[in-house]
């Protein structure tokens, strides 16, 4: 039994503009990537502004199954609502941000980091976030070690509101780099 090889080209809905940008994201990555752990030094800090919309909740927690009423602040033709949950209005899931974290702590303005492995993750939860908030998630590199002839970068990540302060979220975070 002989077996066909799928082309990516022929994998549908790729247009053929999508499709030229895949060979050429592909192909750029082996020719300027550079190691991550040759683009960060300790004491590196990115930061970044997140929109907490109710949309963006609502669609977290469609994604990843979690129909908790306390998330809830919107409902069809009504943009906003307050929503309810023991903390008041409604929140944010808890680990919503943890998954933006990733896009502070790789540099956009750098050529994509090429085998970069999330290897460790610690997060602790301080305080619930309100639907609709404003955060800021930056994250610091605050070590680089080698164990088993592999090399590491460790991150410090914290999560508070743009208007009050309110520390909502810290987390360490290791990356293990090729």
């Amino acid at each position: 039994m002989t077996t066909t090889p799928v082309r990516t080209d022929a994998l549908k809905p790729m247009t053929p503009i999508q499709a030229e940008q895949t060979r050429a994201f592909v192909n750029g990555l082996a020719e300027s990537s550079t190691p991550y752990w040759d683009m960060v030094e300790v004491g590196d800090e990115l930061s970044r502004d997140l929109h907490l919309s109710p949309e963006l909740v609502i669609m977290y927690a469609d994604g990843v199954e979690e129909y908790n009423p306390w998330y809830e602040g919107w409902a069809m033709n009504i943009w906003h609502k307050d929503g309810t949950s023991p903390f008041g209005g409604a929140i944010v899931p808890p680990m919503l941000v943890s998954h933006f974290v990733l896009s502070v702590q790789f540099d956009h303005t750098k050529p994509f980091a090429v085998g970069s492995i999330h290897t460790f993750h610690d997060s602790r939860i301080h305080a619930p976030i309100p639907v609709g908030a404003t955060v800021r998630i930056s994250a610091v590199a605050i070590d680089k070690y080698v164990k088993r002839d592999r090399r590491y970068v460790r991150h410090e990540v914290t999560v508070t509101d743009v208007e009050n302060g309110t520390t909502y979220l810290t987390e360490t975070r290791d990356i293990m780099s090729l």
